[in-house]
């Protein structure tokens, strides 16, 4: 038995293949980058039909290598909050709405939350422009046509592969609609986005399977019998994949963006209080992720690199190696704007304390401390949920690719304990784990190291 691990991401897809004690198989492996549109009035978008094509080109390519012959089930790891309007043909009408785009605001007659805190505690998020409970109300308002139904992507994406596509509840979980102790749509959410149930999609049951259609098993013919899992999100996904499965040891992931999420076994009728900074997402069935996420990471290093003309390679390693952990100019990291719940809009960033004598590297080693001290702000208010200091792993493409950016974490996360995720595609692997029902032994398959580690430079 093989199983087939896609990371459904916002900058790349990804397909790995496993074996059946979840060990990714040497060289089984696919990525195609993704074309994000984005733009400093907050646009922060995917086109639907191109992401679907990138994702079957991945599949090509281990169908030709043979790859998929063993595969019996299918994992899939897929970022959160994106949504997509759809006509009553199923076509989309507009661009996805990606976790990266702030441009949706409250219409002129909107209503807020009768007790922004009882709905807080209810669905684990906010009145907020990330989730659908304002996105919707303004697709609606700005697509030049009458929308039938609305999905996420992932949900768009296996909609056409699959004989069936419901959203799971941790998917759902992440579009704010989701009430996490009835573990269906919420009554006031629903009402705040202007959606009836019809409009939403179906939610998945426990232990639901998904099969490809006969077109498409056609296509890949290996995976004609498989058995297609529940989608979890992305945040859920790493949290496992990092071996950070219990309230003892937090996971920071910087990607394309970053994230700090502790995960607990938290069945619907025994949710804890959720402290009023941080947000709260389903796992699954019976297991929830707190904590809070950044629309900066590793996008800040690209940035960087694009604009700043930085050495390259070993020869950047060396000028960052020269600064200590916590140098570099001073700046604010809202380039993209705040994920929730801020609300700075996209192009906030800034960079202090410039002189003549300022080099591109201080200022990128700015940007990656900038970072590193919105982690620990919020990492704090985590432990204060479980009444002790955790462990911290790092992990992500960008934590991979610099050991100075692990190490300016040390150094702020101190006194703490703080290892390094070796394995690049925790995501995916994350996935796995829970597909096939061993999230409990994800802290013995993790690749935690020190975080001096050298690790080959990975993209988020």
């Amino acid at each position: 038995m093989s199983i087939l691990a896609l990371d459904l991401g916002t900058s790349s897809v990804r397909g790995l293949v496993l074996d059946g004690d979840v060990r990714p198989l040497p060289g089984a492996l696919a990525r195609r980058k993704v074309v994000l549109t984005v733009g400093d009035d907050g646009t922060g978008t995917i086109d639907a039909c191109d992401y679907l094509a990138r994702l079957a080109e991945c599949l090509d390519e281990l169908s030709e290598q043979g790859r998929l012959r063993e595969v019996e089930l299918v994992a899939i790891s897929a970022q959160w909050h994106s949504v997509v309007p759809l006509g009553g043909d199923g076509e989309p009408l507009g661009p996805v709405l990606t976790w990266l785009d702030t441009r949706p605001e409250p219409l002129p007659a909107s209503t807020v939350p009768a007790d922004p805190d009882a709905f807080h505690q209810r669905t684990g998020t906010w009145w907020h422009r990330c989730y659908w409970s304002m996105r919707l109300p303004w697709l609606r308002a700005h697509t030049g046509a009458r929308v039938a139904r609305f999905a996420g992507l992932v949900e768009f994406v296996l909609g056409r592969l699959l004989d069936e596509a419901p959203m799971s509840v941790s998917q759902a979980s992440g579009t704010g609609l989701l009430d996490l102790r009835t573990l269906d749509w919420d009554a006031e959410a629903r009402e705040l986005a202007d959606a009836r149930v019809e409009e939403l999609p179906e939610l998945a049951p426990r232990d639901w399977h998904g099969r490809l259609r006969a077109e498409h098993a056609r296509r890949w013919p290996a995976l004609a019998q498989a058995r297609w899992a529940a989608p979890v999100g992305d945040g859920a996904a790493s949290n496992v994949g990092s071996g950070c499965v219990d309230h003892t040891r937090a996971a920071v992931t910087v990607g394309t963006s970053s994230a700090v999420r502790l995960l607990q076994r938290m069945p619907a009728a025994d949710l804890a209080s959720l402290p009023q900074r941080l947000w709260r997402y389903r796992v699954d069935h019976d297991h929830v992720v707190t904590g809070a996420a950044y629309s900066s990471g590793g996008n800040l290093f690209a940035w960087a690199d694009r604009e700043l003309r930085l050495p390259t390679g070993a020869a950047l390693d060396a000028a960052l190696a020269q600064l200590p952990p916590g140098g570099g100019r001073p700046a604010g990291v809202r380039f993209g704007g705040d994920r929730p719940p801020g609300n700075h809009r996209a192009g906030s960033g800034e960079l202090r304390g410039l002189g003549f004598g300022s080099t591109a590297v201080e200022m990128l080693a700015g940007l990656m401390h900038g970072v590193c001290e919105l982690v620990v702000d919020d990492l704090t208010v985590l432990e204060s949920t479980v009444g002790q200091p955790v462990e911290v792993v790092l992990g992500g493409g960008a934590m991979a690719a610099s050991p100075w950016w692990r190490e300016a974490f040390v150094q702020v996360l101190a006194p703490r304990r703080v290892g390094f995720q070796r394995n690049p595609e925790i995501g995916a692997t994350g996935a796995a784990l829970l597909a096939v029902g061993r999230i409990a032994d994800a802290g013995a398959f993790a690749d935690i190291g020190r975080t001096d580690d050298q690790a080959s430079a990975t993209t988020a």
